[in-house]
């Protein structure tokens, strides 16, 4: 596996951690169908939650969560209508970032940025 995409699944791992120590269940992680994506989804107070995770090793291009262009957010709000139509619910969502920084395996830094984007209902 590519380094980037290591990194990518150790900031996954800790924000699902952090994501279940503040009280959030896991539904999925890395959920997937055609060419739609997402990594984290979550329920909080009977609403659904999806985590987009951007990690870094350093803020050199920027702060993580600057990775999460008009185009990714797009992708990720058509991602969310199939989720909720495949799996039939009925609940309002929202969209957040994790942003992590992994200095070192002990030295890293999370912020969650809640309510980061929020999808239309159609």
């Amino acid at each position: 596996m590519a380094a980037h995409n290591e990194l990518g699944k150790k900031g996954e791992l800790y924000a699902k951690d952090y994501l279940i120590a503040k009280g959030y269940k896991i539904r999925d992680l890395n959920w997937r169908s055609g060419h739609f994506e997402l990594d984290i989804v979550a329920e909080n107070d009977d609403l659904l939650v999806v985590v987009e995770v951007k990690t870094r090793r350093s803020n050199y291009f920027g702060r993580p969560e600057e990775a999460v262009n008009e185009a990714k957010i797009k992708r990720t709000i058509d991602a969310v209508h199939r989720y909720i139509h495949s799996h039939k619910l009925e609940t309002g969502a929202r969209c957040d970032i994790i942003s992590i920084l992994i200095r070192s395996e002990n030295d890293y830094e999370i912020e969650h940025i809640e309510d980061a984007f929020r999808p239309s209902w159609r």
